[in-house]
């Protein structure tokens, strides 16, 4: 068992001489008659064919730019990674670039995930929003942020940019949106973050993961599709290739697990301690016979298709991940992540998928070890579980959201067509001609 967590003609009329002939002529001084201008014009188009239309359309999607504005955490950067790979996938040749900030996750993910990444300055808002003084620079820095953005997206001219959510997406998506670039946006939580309920309001497209999240949005905006997962957790592992499990969280969390695997010595476990807490785990329980421990879960994929119960905290992306793999589990959400979005995570999760949700003033020994008990000695309780969570799921998110993306840029396109004297493939030209009369 393993455990893991957007129009006079041309001729004047004269009165002629014979209607005024008993009349004497005056004699008026000489004025030669004005050449009049003979205009002709004549307009040819042979008109493509829809054959043509399309592949002339196709060719313009092939050349696609987007820019993916993403960053602070996993939970606004695997999103994006999940839509960009989507893309790829869909359009080969289009052009992906990734915008963050210096010296932060993204930074290092990024590149790993093998996109090209540029940074901006960051844009943070302290809390609390009215009573901080750092917020005072907030303009300032929000200019900063503007102009090297408005550089960075006229060197690369998408055609879309995908924001995630984060301090650097708020910038990026302002600056496109005043560039005249379509924007979307896509939230992962139960309930938005400020970024992107800021962003909302001028995108073209909001992406959301649960019909509950609509009413944080312009309702009209909203495209309810689930949140996109990493593509190697579509793949199908068997537990028997596979024995990892996640397990991030605060010192309580860790000081439970640890006492939790000394009185439960059959439990088979793989556990992500992250990188701070490593050394301290790993003195506590290096001894327990059936424990892989590391500070980094780089397969996740394997972790959850070894687990047969996830223990967790309530990050977006792990709760959706949860619902996408269809995995009973036990969520431990944190009460000190910033608009209480875990809390709100787990509450949604309880409700859809029956998760087992422990506090932190709940949270010891005992009670982790009492939870996972009853899952796993309840087959009923765990199939239940299961096939609530693969219901609630939406394994295709990202290619619902890579749909829309290129319909949006289909739309630019069309929308900024120059008309042309002369279009191949098809024809389409004008002659005209000018003549003294």
């Amino acid at each position: 068992m393993a455990t893991t967590i957007s129009h006079l003609s041309p001729f004047s009329k004269f009165p002629t001489s014979a209607s005024h002939s008993s009349l004497p002529s005056p004699v008026l001084p000489f004025q030669p008659a004005r050449p009049r201008i003979l205009k002709i014009s004549c307009c040819i188009s042979f008109k493509q064919s829809n054959d043509q239309i399309s592949a002339t359309q196709n060719d313009a999607v092939d050349k696609l730019r987007v820019v993916f504005a993403a960053g602070g955490t996993g939970g606004r950067i695997y999103p994006a990674v999940a839509i960009a790979d989507e893309l790829r996938i869909t359009k080969p040749t289009c052009e992906i670039l990734f915008i963050g900030t210096p010296n932060s996750m993204e930074s290092t993910a990024i590149p790993s995930a093998g996109y090209n990444f540029t940074s901006v300055p960051p844009v943070r808002l302290a809390r609390p929003l009215f009573f901080s003084l750092q917020n005072l620079f907030f303009p300032y820095h929000l200019i900063k942020s503007l102009i090297q953005c408005f550089g960075k997206l006229r060197d690369f001219e998408p055609h879309v940019v995908v924001g995630t959510g984060g301090y650097v997406s708020f910038p990026v998506c302002l600056a496109a949106k005043i560039k005249g670039i379509k924007m979307v946006i896509q939230e992962q939580n139960s309930v938005p973050g400020l970024a992107n309920w800021a962003l909302s309001s001028i995108a073209d497209m909001v992406f959301v993961a649960f019909n509950s999240t609509i009413d944080s949005f312009p309702r009209e905006k909203c495209v309810v599709c689930g949140n996109p997962v990493r593509l190697s957790l579509r793949n199908s592992v068997s537990k028997a290739m596979a024995r990892s499990h996640f397990f991030p969280g605060s010192v309580k969390i860790r000081d439970s697990k640890a006492k939790m695997l000394k009185e439960n010595s059959y439990l088979y476990i793989i556990w992500q301690t992250g990188v701070e807490a490593y050394d301290e785990m790993d003195s506590l329980v290096k001894d327990h016979p059936h424990l892989y421990l590391t500070p980094f879960m780089h397969s996740m994929d394997l972790a959850y298709a070894a687990a047969d119960v996830i223990v967790s905290r309530a990050g977006a992306m792990t709760c959706y991940e949860i619902l996408a793999t269809g995995k009973p589990s036990i969520l431990i959400p944190s009460p000190h992540i910033e608009e209480g979005h875990q809390l709100k995570n787990a509450a949604l999760l309880a409700d859809l998928a029956g998760v087992t949700v422990i506090t932190e003033d709940e949270l010891d020994s005992s009670t982790l070890a009492s939870a996972i008990e009853q899952i796993l000695r309840d087959e009923r309780k765990s199939v239940d579980m299961s096939e609530r969570a693969l219901k609630a799921a939406n394994p295709n998110a990202s290619a619902e959201i890579v749909k829309h993306i290129l319909s949006l840029s289909r739309y630019r396109r069309s929308n900024n067509k120059k008309a042309s004297p002369i279009h191949f493939p098809g024809l389409e030209f004008c002659l005209e001609r000018e003549t003294l009369c």
